[in-house]
């Protein structure tokens, strides 16, 4: 590979980073190629990107970005390298962690996600239970919502409550 080719690649992992707030770094070496291939699809699935990278390019794509902070991940980039890159925080972590149930690797060397980075593969348990933005969301809606409910069914059971009073009140003639 030239200088040439070696800084279009720095660019294109570069723009990666910028524009994906999760990516995951993970050790995936000595895997097959029929499980790599499994590993790959299930990426897929998922909506994961997985690229083999090289440390040193993507060091130095990390160094390009100057709106994010990857200092800590610097010294993750050690042995070989698999970049799994996402929208969802916790999507790479549960496939991670699923595949981990059949396969040693891949095993989580770090983690980027929403500005926080995370190093270790003893942060894989932490990185499942982050709840996505949809997940915050919906458990924000369902909060607001219960009171809301209790407040319409005490309406409700309160209006037929007094409806039968008002019925009983007329048939006695008062």
């Amino acid at each position: 590979m030239n200088r040439q080719e070696k800084n279009q690649l720095i660019d294109e992992l570069s723009e990666v980073l910028r524009e994906n707030s999760v990516f995951y770094l993970t050790d995936a070496s000595g895997l097959d190629a029929e499980t790599t291939t499994e590993l790959r699809r299930e990426s897929f699935k998922k909506d994961l990107t997985v690229r083999v990278v090289k440390n040193t390019l993507l060091r130095k794509a990390m160094e390009r970005v100057e709106e994010k902070n990857f200092d800590e991940l610097y010294g993750s980039l050690v042995g070989q390298t698999a970049l799994f890159v996402g929208d969802v925080g916790n999507v790479p972590a549960k496939l991670i962690k699923e595949f981990a149930k059949k396969h040693e690797k891949p095993v989580l060397k770090a983690a980027y996600v929403e500005e926080a980075c995370y190093v270790g593969a003893n942060q894989l348990d932490l990185l499942t239970s982050i709840k996505s933005k949809d997940e915050l969301l919906g458990d924000i809606v369902m909060l607001l919502q219960s009171p809301a409910k209790n407040v319409l069914g005490a309406l409700q059971s309160g209006g037929n409550t007094i409806s039968g009073l008002v019925k009983a009140l007329e048939s006695r003639g008062v």
